[in-house]
């Protein structure tokens, strides 16, 4: 997913192309109105994230002309304004979301993983994202933290059947079938075990829980959970 921030505060623009990096989203800035214009004639954005006001216009005109020209990108307002008139005339132009300044950053990410999923479903994309582990499942490629991890295809298929039963007990028996389905080879009980394993190895770091195991039955995806 590729992000456009487009706001005149260096400190808060480089604070916020910081932490969506780290959440591994492909995060550009713009600091200007024209800066940005040039910018999405060049390269399609998912999201851009919009200071209202800008050195040479206003987020609400940028707004406008984005939405003409390529109307599937997602605006997220930031604005020091909390005033209902200005929050409604957003909302009018097109903008998915509005955050009054100041904000806490964990709750703006929150905003930015949740608008980018629904956009991915909506778009029948084949992703997993949280704000922290993003996989392609169509591309085979995946991001923790904005560091490039590398999955074995056994892997893959394994994420893609907890990923897509999240919050539901998948017992060994039904893994062991699809994968073994999917594969057209047989996958034992080792081989299950060891995946899991090395999956929780390279995703379950700085805190954070994927695969909760159940006891007697087999594991379930709880989605980036801190322990």
């Amino acid at each position: 997913m590729r992000i456009l921030v487009v706001e005149d505060d260096r400190l808060l623009n480089s604070t916020l192309c910081y932490n969506l990096t780290t959440a591994g989203y492909l995060v550009e800035a713009a600091l200007t109105k024209a800066n940005a214009i040039g910018q999405t004639e060049k390269q399609n954005y998912e999201l851009i994230v919009l200071d209202v006001n800008l050195p040479d216009g206003n987020g609400f005109d940028f707004c406008r002309e984005i939405k003409e020209r390529r109307p599937d990108t997602a605006v997220i307002f930031l604005t020091a304004n909390d005033m209902e008139s200005d929050m409604l005339k957003g909302f009018e132009l097109g903008a998915d979301d509005y955050v009054t300044k100041p904000f806490p950053i964990s709750v703006f990410q929150k905003k930015v993983s949740a608008l980018l999923s629904r956009i991915t479903r909506q778009s029948g994309g084949d992703f997993y994202d949280d704000g922290n582990l993003l996989i392609n499942f169509s591309e085979l490629t995946a991001a923790l933290a904005g560091q490039v991890v590398t999955f074995t295809p056994l892997e893959y298929r394994l994420l893609k059947l907890l990923t897509s039963n999240s919050k539901q007990v998948l017992t060994r028996g039904q893994l062991l079938e699809k994968l073994w389905d999917a594969e057209e080879n047989y996958v034992d009980e080792h081989a299950l075990t060891s995946a899991i394993s090395r999956i929780r190895g390279k995703i379950e770091v700085n805190g954070y829980q994927y695969i909760k195991t159940v006891y007697g039955m087999g594991y379930m995806w709880i989605g980036g959970l801190k322990k």
